[in-house]
């Protein structure tokens, strides 16, 4: 039988990573309805509320692991408040201050021009844009 899980579990491996049942578990949540923008706090929250017996620490590890493996991209607002992003393809942002959310703007919306020559040795390799949103009617 080839269902989520077995889809699941073949991705977890062609990324080098062992489909342990908390990984697995945890993959289901984040990668079962789409892409999507989710903290570490959120997705503990949905496992508990799934009877997903998992720690925080256990959370932040895994979803490290997901982003070094290239399942998941890390999206930092602030250095306050990390997401991670279940669409690895090469996008910006919108974050909407009102309310923390994040929304995907497509990559062929928006040219970043005059971008500087990186050092020597070394190449860019990847561009993050994230477009802040306010609420006029909030403007003091």
């Amino acid at each position: 039988m080839f269902d989520a899980d077995g889809r699941i579990v073949e991705m977890l491996r062609d990324a080098g990573l062992r489909p342990t049942r908390q990984r697995v578990a945890l993959a289901s949540l984040l990668f079962g309805d789409g892409d999507r923008h989710v903290t570490a706090e959120e997705l503990h929250e949905q496992a508990l509320n799934a009877r997903m017996p998992v720690s925080l620490a256990t959370v932040y590890n895994t979803l490290n692991q997901f982003t070094n493996a290239g399942l998941l991209r890390e999206v930092a607002i602030d250095g306050s408040k990390t997401y991670f992003d279940t669409n690895t393809s090469n996008h910006y942002h919108f974050f909407f201050e009102r309310d923390g959310t994040l929304m995907d703007i497509p990559g062929d919306q928006l040219d970043v021009i005059g971008l500087p020559e990186p050092p020597e040795g070394t190449q860019v390799s990847r561009i993050d844009v994230i477009v802040r949103l306010s609420d006029p009617s909030k403007a003091a």
